[in-house]
């Protein structure tokens, strides 16, 4: 067999069956493919913008209605992010983009929410998104919410937005997945992913990432000593506190009355109210005391490295806040890969057989 080279494309002689068939390099594909930009809604601190932009897609815009996690993205991102309230956002001031990504508010259905879904104010931006695609037309979407949206309201919420997808032309696919199993960071967080594509030979190229070893071990981001403020030496749950807690390589929670310790060797998920000083606070004991976790350990459990800013401007309450609503980056990171991956075709084949 004879091989032709012909600008970007390869031509294979077949001498035998006297045909020519022409294929399509991969590498035009790829490059296309990291063109792709892409716009978030609901940014929070820019969890989901990192893991896209870590595997090479383009970062067009983002949206973020509070003023402190706008100080923390503006920190770590360079493109443009606009500060309001979505409902006040108009898509003509934002520029069209490839894929729309959105881990809108999940208190709506969340338990710690009171899970009143679509009746809440916040459930109801599902709804907004819905018109950044119908204005925007983007060719995929990425959607990330608490596990419990799939069972909320017996499953019609879930089916109620499935469907408002798929009618807007996206074959859709979607997954809980376990930060600890998937993200190789040592933090129990369930999480749903929908993915959704309008063309339907990516869709199926699609699949979710496989679980992947967890390496990391919580001793492995938790430094040997803190600043003074986070002990817990001069808290009146001191003495239950030295009572109960024993082991320093698991991570404990104080529940308002009691402590729960962690057997499976995982970080608790992490809250947005875990900074507030009352329930679901993540504690240790290190090399001096027993203290809460700092901001910046917190953001490891999320898969934040240590050259991500955490604003000095900032109450660490604000911070507790940003990371405890925010995604774990290597889960997201994993999901863009393969959405990459479906993306490009490694060979096209396109015959055009000629007989002599």
């Amino acid at each position: 067999m004879t091989k032709m080279i012909d600008s970007q494309m390869l031509f294979d002689f077949d001498a035998e069956n006297r045909s020519m068939t022409k294929m399509i390099n991969s590498n035009i594909e790829k490059k296309s493919v990291e063109k792709l930009t892409l716009g978030g809604l609901f940014a929070g601190i820019g969890g989901i913008e990192l893991g896209f932009k870590k595997v090479g897609f383009n970062i067009s815009w983002a949206n973020e209605i509070d003023k402190n996690a706008a100080i923390t993205y503006r920190a770590n991102h360079k493109h443009k992010l606009f500060e309001k309230d979505l409902k006040d956002l108009k898509t003509s001031e934002v520029e069209k983009i490839d894929i729309l990504t959105g881990g809108f508010p999940c208190q709506a259905f969340s338990v710690a929410g009171h899970r009143k879904g679509f009746e809440d104010d916040r459930g109801n931006l599902f709804f907004e998104i819905l018109r950044f695609i119908d204005d925007l037309e983007p060719k995929i979407i990425f959607l990330e919410n608490v596990k419990n949206l799939k069972g909320h309201d017996k499953g019609n919420t879930f089916k109620r937005i499935l469907k408002e997808l798929e009618d807007r032309g996206f074959h859709v696919k979607n997954k809980v997945l376990n930060s600890s199993e998937y993200g190789n960071t040592p933090q129990n967080r369930e999480r749903i992913y929908i993915v959704g594509f309008k063309d339907k030979e990516v869709f199926n190229n699609f699949e979710f990432p496989k679980p992947k070893k967890l390496t990391k071990k919580i001793e492995d981001l938790i430094d040997n000593e803190a600043e003074e403020k986070f002990y817990y030496t001069n808290s009146r749950y001191y003495k239950q506190l030295k009572e109960e807690m024993k082991n320093r390589d698991t991570i404990y929670q104080w529940r308002r009355v009691y402590v729960r310790e962690n057997k499976s060797k995982l970080c608790p998920t992490l809250t947005a109210n875990m900074g507030t000083g009352g329930h679901n606070v993540p504690l240790i004991i290190d090399n001096k005391d027993i203290r809460k976790l700092t901001p910046r350990e917190c953001a490891r459990f999320q898969g934040y490295d240590d050259s991500f800013i955490l604003s000095d401007k900032l109450a660490n309450s604000h911070i507790y806040k940003q990371i405890g609503n925010s995604v774990t980056v290597p889960v997201i990171e994993a999901i863009a890969k393969k959405i990459k991956e479906a993306l490009k075709y490694e060979w096209k084949w396109i015959s055009t057989r000629t007989n002599r």
